[in-house]
């Protein structure tokens, strides 16, 4: 392939990220400049400078109140949103509220004060994942695929793609990250197979689970169904045992640290490595000298505590497990392989609880699941760029989904109910598509209707994620239900909702603005 032709895949993960390419007909997952196949997902600013990946995460304690991580918790997500009110505890950052009811990161950055939002951190994080390759690959890199949890709604995936965009990348395709790990698993293994297989990719990261079904055969990777949790992941483990360790001090000592931002920074390091050696030990110990006013902290912590501390964490894991399979109407009997992807899915509770769902099933662990879904991403980011038409690639195809309906608010004349949600385009549907419905006004001489946009599961609009809203106005007076709105939901390659409505008698046409306020949507009916 041709220097300036190479495109990469980058799984931007919210605790680490990692980036490879296609070459010479195999995946090369790209090592950063410390030698590392992952980069922290981190990004810190001093008096001086302004450091992102390992460098960053280096500063995290002596620096933790402007050293930024876990953006991707925030990306695409509004300021009041529990999530982020609960993670905002966590934090020795500062979080406010900034435009259109976004949370912003507040640092110093060269003596001033600055606000960045999630995308902006992410954006960052994926210039140097932009860089790394560049190093590399020795040429310039513009083409990348990026991934993103199979469960982010479509303001968080416009955002994700928004971050590539500023990092100076031509994003090519947003893909679900279990599909990716899924194409790691089965592009290697598929010339074995002499019939479809049906595989569960479980994929839990540092802040995001994500559980995919698909059907593999020849070349071809459909998605059935997806289900997973966008606020579930290794980062949750890790604020248990801090505060876990915090209880231990003040008892002990006590001292309450938990206003104190350096101590915490350093007992989420220790409470991170600790996890990671509790994967294959049965107890480690927690030691961290002057952690406060000169007091040593020690504790010795067993993988029983540790799954004690998790257990509705580790158990709140499988449900989405149950959902996927419903959706996709399958039984555990029909399930061929469970595949293991992302660094929590190596912590022994988790694996032992989704052995159980499976009868005891055993589980694959084929691949690195630290690499598992930037490989994925490479894979895609070579057919699209049409790097390999005859090597392993050839006829090498995938057919994902949308994993939240989509739909209207609308009023049901029925029952008198004014917050409907109307779905157009139900979840677990193949993407791209496109689908209409016919809309009408729900009230005599009506002049204007509102079109809010909703995304979720509930009957009720506003109890899903509301995505923006439009009007369209001069409705020539007529009796309700005779004035018809074409609605028109498109989803594209990448997840991302175009919706347009057109008056039926006037011609008038318009589209969804992400802008809008907030608000109820009033004034149309299903037609029938």
């Amino acid at each position: 392939m041709a220097g300036a032709c190479h495109a990469i895949g980058i799984d931007l993960g919210t605790t680490y990220s990692c980036v490879a390419a296609w070459q010479h007909d195999h995946v090369e997952v790209i090592v950063n400049d410390q030698g590392n196949r992952t980069t922290p997902s981190y990004v810190a600013f001093t008096d001086t400078d302004r450091f992102i990946g390992d460098a960053a995460f280096n500063q995290a304690i002596k620096n933790p109140v402007n050293t930024i991580f876990e953006a991707k918790r925030l990306i695409g997500r509004r300021f009041s949103d529990e999530c982020v009110q609960n993670d905002m505890k966590h934090w020795p950052f500062k979080v406010v509220e900034g435009p259109a009811e976004k949370p912003v990161f507040v640092v110093t950055h060269k003596g001033v004060e600055k606000q960045f939002a999630a995308e902006e951190i992410s954006s960052m994080v994926l210039v140097k994942m932009r860089e790394i390759a560049e190093a590399y690959l020795g040429s310039t890199v513009k083409n990348a695929v990026i991934t993103v949890p199979a469960y982010f709604n479509d303001s968080q995936r416009q955002a994700t793609k928004n971050a590539g965009a500023s990092a100076g990348l031509n994003v090519m395709r947003i893909i679900n990250e279990p599909t990716a790990a899924a194409i790691a698993y089965g592009l290697d293994r598929k010339s074995g197979w002499y019939s479809k297989r049906n595989v569960m990719i479980f994929d839990l990261g540092g802040g995001t689970l994500d559980v995919s079904l698909l059907t593999i055969a020849d070349s071809v990777f459909e998605v059935r169904a997806t289900s997973g949790d966008t606020h579930l992941g290794g980062g949750d483990f890790d604020n248990r045992m801090v505060n876990y360790c915090v209880e231990q001090f003040k008892r002990k000592h006590n001292v309450d640290i938990s206003g104190n931002p350096r101590a915490l920074a350093r007992l989420r390091n220790a409470s991170e490595k600790a996890k990671r050696r509790l994967s294959f030990m049965s107890e480690t110990d927690i030691d961290i000298d002057c952690l406060n006013q000169g007091i040593d902290f020690c504790l010795t912590i067993t993988r029983a505590k540790f799954e004690q501390l998790n257990m509705d964490f580790f158990e709140k894991c499988m449900q989405p497990v149950e959902k996927c399979l419903k959706d996709a109407n399958m039984d555990i009997s029909s399930i061929h392989d469970v595949v293991l992807a992302g660094g929590s899915s190596r912590i022994p509770k988790v694996q032992q609880l989704l052995q159980d769902v499976f009868n005891g099933k055993e589980l694959c662990k084929g691949i690195n699941p630290d690499e598992a879904i930037a490989y994925g991403a490479a894979v895609e980011a070579a057919v699209l760029s049409g790097g390999n038409p005859t090597g392993k690639l050839q006829g090498f195809t995938l057919l994902d989904v949308t994993t939240v309906s989509l739909g209207v608010a609308t009023a049901r004349s029925s029952t008198g109910e004014r917050d409907f949600m109307t779905v157009v385009i139900p979840r677990n549907t193949r993407i791209p598509v496109m689908k209409k419905v016919v809309l009408a006004t729900s009230e005599d001489n009506q002049s204007s209707v509102r079109f809010g946009v909703y995304e979720g599961e509930s009957t009720t609009a506003k109890n899903n994620n509301f995505l923006g809203a439009f009007d369209l106005d001069d409705i020539p007076p007529a009796p309700r239900g005779v004035p018809k709105f074409d609605t028109c939901f498109d989803i594209d390659e990448n997840g991302i909702l175009n919706v347009t409505a057109e008056d039926g008698s006037t011609g008038q046409k318009k589209g969804i603005s992400f802008n809008s306020d907030r608000r109820n949507c009033e004034g149309i009916e299903t037609s029938i």
